[in-house]
């Protein structure tokens, strides 16, 4: 540290303590002092401090709640492209259990200064969640963009894909089959996306003991599926194409066939789903059309135009595959 206040020192001509005034953010250093600094700081090679590096970098944090589910690499994949397209560079953060928190992720990408937060699938969704941290992103007024549906207090804009139409697919779907006593397979009580999956299904007729809540993995579709499928359910709704593969393994465990005794309609249509056995019905999330828009409404926000924390809503579509099929008489 020394010896680069004293090479920078020389190669400007000023002082040490006016070159680590700089590097300290204090004031009292006119600007083109403060400009000299940096620019000696580039030209010997040294990196400057966080919090000096303005837009240089142009980054852009990107925080998922996982990997392992396809849908968020996918979406991943677009985000990053078109923040590309827009000369941003993506930060892939992604928590993990007992790891780090959304909450540490924001702390770091705060220090990064980075130009603006995109988030998917994460703590926002979730009605009894902490949400310190994106209060903090507000205060700070840093460009922030929700994708999927937010608690409605948190006042971004938001890009989500039409839960009550992607429920009232999948609902009509099964009945146009014959199905009348259909479940559904969601997330925690407390997600708002299975919220409104849920109440479309109860204003559909649907029977509010045939739901049952579970961890977004295959290992919960299959432990919440076990307990329709001895329920009698002939169709199962799910909300994600996890939870649908779950379902699937339940039926089979429980020495059933799909689709020829339970039909399971999963959500997102995420990679690989039409190679499954059988390949799977589901109701596709846009997600190509929901990153870019994501992107547009971050880098209006960076770029200081005025935009107001509405919901975006995309229309979903079904995918009418094998694991659905005419119920049994």
């Amino acid at each position: 540290m020394t010896r680069r206040l004293a090479e920078v020192a020389k190669k400007v001509g000023v002082s040490e303590a006016t070159v680590s005034r700089v590097l300290n953010g204090k004031p009292g250093v006119s600007d083109a002092t403060r400009e000299a600094v940096l620019t000696a700081l580039d030209v010997l090679g040294y990196e400057r401090p966080t919090q000096l590096r303005g837009d240089r970098a142009r980054l852009v944090g990107l925080v998922l709640p996982e990997l392992q589910n396809p849908i968020f690499p996918a979406f991943a994949e677009v985000v990053g492209g078109a923040l590309a397209q827009q000369g941003f560079t993506s930060v892939l953060c992604t928590r993990t259990v007992g790891g780090v928190s959304e909450a540490d992720y924001v702390d770091l990408l705060l220090q990064q200064q980075v130009s603006g937060v995109v988030f998917a699938g994460g703590l926002y969704a979730q009605a009894d969640a902490s949400h310190g941290h994106y209060e903090l992103l507000h205060e700070r007024k840093l460009p922030t963009v929700l994708v999927n549906a937010a608690v409605q207090h948190l006042d971004f804009p938001q890009v989500s894909c039409d839960d009550v139409v992607a429920a009232e697919m999948a609902i009509a779907h099964l009945r146009a089959l014959g199905h009348e006593r259909l479940g559904m397979v969601l997330g925690p009580k407390d997600h708002m996306p299975s919220r409104r999956k849920l109440d479309t299904f109860q204003a559909a007729g649907g029977d509010t003991e045939l739901v049952e809540h579970t961890m977004f993995s295959l290992e919960g579709g299959h432990a919440a599926a076990a307990r329709l499928v001895k329920r009698g359910v002939t169709g199962v709704i799910c909300a994600s194409d996890l939870l649908a593969l779950g379902t699937v393994r339940a039926a089979r465990r429980a020495g059933l066939a799909v689709p020829a005794d339970i039909s399971v309609i999963g959500y997102d249509d995420s990679a690989l789903m039409n190679c499954t056995e059988p390949p799977l019905t589901t109701v596709r999330q846009p997600i190509d059309a929901m990153g870019r828009a994501a992107v547009d409404l971050l880098v209006a926000q960076i770029d200081k135009a005025v935009v107001p924390a509405d919901e975006l809503l995309f229309e979903p579509e079904l995918v009418v595959r094998a694991s659905t099929t005419r119920a049994r008489p």
